[in-house]
């Protein structure tokens, strides 16, 4: 818009000198021909005389309109591309007698009109419960929001509390990937320095209090007993019916590489993430995060912990590897 009434001002001054030119060089041609008022101008029917105050006039009146078509087409340019910037999804609203009570299935933006070319006013965070008062013609819920109406895309709304995103369940690795990357959106089950212990007793009695359909749960056990393979395998297949059947997808995380630690080698992570990948039940889909970090690098202060950037680069690995799994 900036654009065009730069353009718009850029005609007008020119027309402006243009039409100051004209009027200078005519006046000075009448000036000059004091001794005589008349002009002579060649038409191509016969010579005629005109006066040279009629020539300015006459000038100053073509000058006069042509400015004004020029200017006003460029108005009618600028109209144009302002009325197809305003056009807004056009809906209507069924109104419910009693509010119906929603949650939201993720983070979702809040908008003033049941389209995203309405403006945010807010967002919602994965399982907030809210006041829906109507539906759209066009997919969206009317909700009470901050005192005011508002609403949301039909797509990110669920009647029952929807499950976590995103379960992380694992050991000191998993605290601290948590530290590094927040828990929106996600849970985590994980307590430093467990294992298969901790997994069979306290892990699986409360993954259904998080997870559920449409959950994406990644397990990271193994670094602190890399001799328990045959337990761990035998658990997670035990259990893959239960959580398929929950609406629960399951990743299992190579356990990944140390450097230069006193009671883990890299060999032994080996040995155990071969175990796992091969003998794990087809449907738990594998994560290599040992190869990942071997390839792209790690930083570490003990040998065994990351610095928060590793723990962030392993966190986008796995969300990159889940969307093409």
């Amino acid at each position: 818009m900036s654009q065009m009434k730069k353009q718009n001002t850029r005609i007008r001054n020119l027309i402006i000198l243009s039409s100051f030119a004209a009027l200078f060089s005519l006046s000075s041609l009448a000036a000059l021909g004091a001794d005589s008022t008349d002009v002579e101008v060649q038409t191509d029917t016969a010579t005629a005389l005109i006066s040279g105050d009629e020539i300015v006039d006459s000038m100053a009146a073509t000058i006069e309109s042509a400015a004004t078509e020029v200017i006003t087409e460029t108005r009618n340019v600028i109209s144009s591309e302002a009325a197809a910037a305003n056009e807004a999804t056009v809906f209507s609203v069924t109104e419910y007698e009693t509010p119906h009570y929603m949650y939201t299935t993720a983070t979702v933006n809040v908008r003033s009109g049941a389209g995203t070319d309405y403006d945010s006013v807010g967002r919602m965070k994965w399982g907030s419960e809210t006041a829906v008062t109507g539906e759209t013609d066009n997919g969206w819920y009317e909700i009470a929001y901050d005192g005011t109406t508002a609403f949301i895309k039909g797509d990110y709304m669920a009647s029952v509390l929807p499950g976590t995103p995103y379960v992380f369940v694992g050991d000191s690795r998993t605290v601290q990937l948590e530290m590094a990357v927040g828990s929106t959106d996600k849970a985590y089950i994980a307590k430093v320095g467990e294992g298969y212990t901790y997994f069979r007793d306290t892990v699986l009695p409360s993954i259904s209090d998080y997870a559920g359909p449409g959950t994406k749960m990644i397990i990271n056990f193994g670094v602190n007993d890399l001799s328990n393979a045959d337990k761990y395998i035998a658990l997670v297949n035990s259990n893959i019916d239960t959580w398929l059947a929950e609406g629960i997808t399951v990743y299992y995380a190579a356990v990944t590489p140390v450097s230069d630690y006193p009671t883990v080698t890299n060999a032994e992570i080996e040995a155990f993430n071969a175990r796992l990948k091969s003998e794990l039940d087809s449907r738990i889909n594998w994560l290599d995060g040992y190869t990942y970090l071997t390839q792209t690098g790690f930083s570490t202060g003990d040998g065994l912990h990351y610095n928060a950037d590793t723990y962030k680069s392993l966190y986008s690995y796995y969300m990159s590897a889940i969307t093409q799994l």
